[in-house]
């Protein structure tokens, strides 16, 4: 992770509201949907990629999910997350790191990134991305990828991810931003063949 890259993330968290964000979504209603979808159980390991401010870990831990973990680039992105969560917070993993560098010192029944990947515009960052998911899920494992329509489709995803990931589903989302905006979101759900 450059220190520039995580300086322009923090500076972003440091001056926005998580809900002024054009991301933002109060209540992450596909991811949850295609969560379930994998059949996963409460004991699941789940890490989120970007979780940041991402509501998403609030309403799995109400969900009764326990063995959550949240990936960010900025530390004042998971820094909010946890004062918001409060007590809670005490009970999941915390990771600062720029995904694409990351070595993952454990596996993960389900990865999910609702939109880091749209960052990665360079093919090498992307392949470090695959790599790292292929490092962190295990197989039978799960991957939800988000992220706005104009830049990937499921069979780009696919092929970023390369053989051993089998596409489960895919779905579009009009994604309302607080501007009040529309951006359209593709998901795509991929298995990690045994």
């Amino acid at each position: 992770m450059t220190n520039n890259t995580q300086a322009h993330w923090d500076r972003i968290y440091e001056t926005k509201a998580g809900n002024e964000l054009s991301w933002f979504q109060e209540h992450p209603a596909i991811s949850l949907d295609l969560i379930r979808a994998t059949g996963a159980k409460p004991g699941a390991a789940i890490i989120d990629i970007g979780g940041g401010e991402s509501r998403l870990v609030d309403a799995l831990s109400d969900e009764g999910f326990h063995a959550l973990t949240i990936l960010d680039l900025s530390e004042g992105a998971l820094a909010a997350a946890k004062a918001r969560l409060g007590p809670r917070s005490a009970k999941m993993a915390w990771i600062t790191a720029d995904v694409t560098a990351w070595e993952p010192s454990e596996t993960y029944d389900l990865w999910h990134d609702r939109a880091a990947f749209h960052f990665l515009t360079e093919a090498a960052a992307r392949q470090a991305y695959a790599e790292r998911v292929a490092k962190a899920v295990r197989p039978g494992g799960y991957v939800i990828i988000g992220l706005p329509v104009l830049r990937h489709d499921a069979a780009s995803i696919g092929a970023v991810l390369g053989e051993g990931f089998e596409l489960v589903q895919s779905r579009r989302h009009d994604h309302v931003t607080p501007a009040g905006r529309t951006r359209r979101f593709q998901f795509s759900l991929f298995r990690r063949e045994h």
